[in-house]
């Protein structure tokens, strides 16, 4: 893993491989038990045989669920900082994937005794050496092994040892740790095809999170940009035409009221819920949506053309949306010039074509110089996915066309 370990890894370290010892006293017993069972008159290396089979039987059962396997993988990335993935459902199981969770917890299970085996005997020895040769020394015997701690200097030595057992311990933890961390990534890692599974659900996430921006953008953009052009008209208007300032302010309401809706919309997606508003806008919405930037003070000219009813949901959505962009940049970057637009059915395509004349939109601030808008980007977009064409640019005459044209089968 290339990660260094230090004191508080070599704790974690010793709590995993306790873990590991504990988990193995189940599978441990049932084996002695079925061995006592059935094998109980065999001769001793048949019996060791037996017992090895049911408890390796036991471990292959045990670590088959994929819960086993994300339950070791958080306690390992807890534990270890191994930092694996979640494991995900995915197909294309070989037999090698069936065995590498069983072999983790057989491998976890072995280091955990020989860990806590080990460091028990080097604690003890730790602990009873230093008191033996404080209270003046006698012969201890352990494990077969006999040793004289003499009293007095003579003995001096038992108190290094006793930090040379520590040390040990702590050395073996370590290299425990380090163990399981260069084993976990083949044992308890992603499979090809997981990877492949977790890459695709990310690449859906974000495309989804692109998706939600720029919804946000179009909407939210178009409101504001709207808005305030129609505070403007109202501030023109209030001493000379207090009736038509009215209704500048009452659409300020309403199309803040509908950007909240698409907020609302937004914020379900992302809360995983279903949206609590009404579906998203239509080419059906597209006379309120003139309606409204008319209220700027901006003419519109409309061509609205075609059985709507042969337009697929998914384009009909798309297309409100690419114009109204295409309405906001008018707006932004041709305050009040007229705009004409035309939305229209031919054959199996749908045309969407918006022009106006090249004017500055500065005076109210709405743009900023060598500040780049995501609105032709967004249109883009949305045509590329519908398999459509667009076109945007200067045409002669110094007036800004765009064009978009998609496939009534965007979507198949």
């Amino acid at each position: 893993m290339g990660r260094s370990i230090g004191c508080a890894d070599t704790v974690r370290g010793w709590v995993y491989a306790l873990a590991g010892t504990a988990w193995s006293l189940p599978p441990v017993a049932v084996a002695l038990a079925v061995t006592a069972g059935v094998a109980r008159w065999w001769p001793a290396g048949l019996r060791w045989v037996c017992f090895g089979a049911v408890f390796a039987a036991l471990l292959t059962a045990g670590g088959r669920p994929r819960a086993v396997r994300a339950r070791c993988v958080r306690l390992a990335n807890r534990l270890l900082r191994t930092g694996l993935p979640a494991p995900v459902a995915s197909p294309g199981a070989g037999p090698r994937d069936l065995v590498r969770t069983p072999a983790w917890l057989a491998l976890h299970m072995a280091v955990g005794w020989a860990v806590v085996a080990v460091t028990g005997l080097l604690g003890m020895s730790a602990a009873v050496l230093p008191a033996v040769w404080l209270g003046g020394g006698e012969r201890i015997a352990l494990l077969g092994l006999s040793v004289r701690v003499a009293g007095g200097w003579r003995g001096g030595w038992a108190p290094l040892a006793a930090v040379g057992c520590l040390a040990a311990a702590a050395w073996l933890c370590a290299g425990a740790v380090a163990v399981l961390r260069w084993a976990a990534p083949a044992l308890l890692g992603p499979r090809p095809a997981e990877r492949l599974a977790a890459l695709e659900e990310r690449t859906r996430l974000l495309a989804g999170r692109n998706r939600l921006a720029q919804e946000l953008h179009d909407s939210i953009g178009h409101t504001l940009t709207a808005a305030t052009i129609q505070a403007a008209v109202a501030a023109e208007l209030l001493d000379r035409e207090p009736e038509a300032a009215r209704r500048a302010l009452s659409s300020i309401e309403e199309s803040s009221r509908s950007a909240m809706d698409d907020l609302d919309h937004v914020l379900g997606v992302l809360r995983e819920g279903k949206a609590p508003t009404a579906p998203q806008h239509t080419l059906g919405d597209l006379r309120a949506l003139l309606e409204r930037v008319r209220l700027t003070g901006t003419e519109v000219h409309a061509d609205l053309d075609g059985d709507w009813a042969r337009v697929p949901a998914a384009v009909s959505r798309e297309a409100y949306r690419i114009v109204q962009e295409g309405l906001t940049n008018a707006l932004r970057h041709a305050h009040r010039a007229p705009v004409t637009l035309r939305v229209a059915v031919a054959g199996d395509w749908l045309e969407v074509e918006l022009s106006n004349p090249m004017t500055g939109g500065r005076a109210l601030g709405l743009t900023r110089p060598g500040r780049r808008g995501q609105g032709l980007t967004g249109i883009a977009e949305r045509v590329g996915l519908l398999r459509g064409e667009v076109s945007a640019g200067r045409v002669a005459g110094g007036r800004w066309r765009l064009v978009a044209r998609i496939p009534l089968s965007g979507l198949g």
